[in-house]
């Protein structure tokens, strides 16, 4: 009644720090599991997590182009990470009607 399954579910992640958009591309997994699946998920356990791309966008802005000079940075990661997923397959399942 419960299976298990591997397989590679592709992420991107984007924010303020490298640390935030790791965290959520991390946070897209379990959405991306549930989308391509119809059966009851148990668990979802991370084996492998391998970068594709990771790209920063440090910029520096300034008030009336002279003034307050300050940095922002943006940062966006993909992510390609093996998981085990265990989960209940309701096809194995019978219904009976009353």
């Amino acid at each position: 009644m419960k299976n298990n399954q591997q397989m590679t579910v592709r992420v991107k992640g984007a924010g303020n720090s490298k640390q935030k958009a790791f965290a959520t591309a991390l946070g897209q997994v379990q959405r991306e599991v549930l989308k391509n699946s119809s059966n009851i998920i148990l668990r979802i356990e991370p084996l492998d997590v391998s970068v594709v791309s990771a790209f920063a966008d440090i910029s520096t802005e300034k008030f009336l182009f002279f003034f307050l000079p300050r940095k922002k940075e943006f940062y966006e990661i993909t992510l390609d990470v093996v998981i085990d997923v265990t989960f209940v397959d309701m096809s194995n399942i019978e219904f009976i009607s009353k």
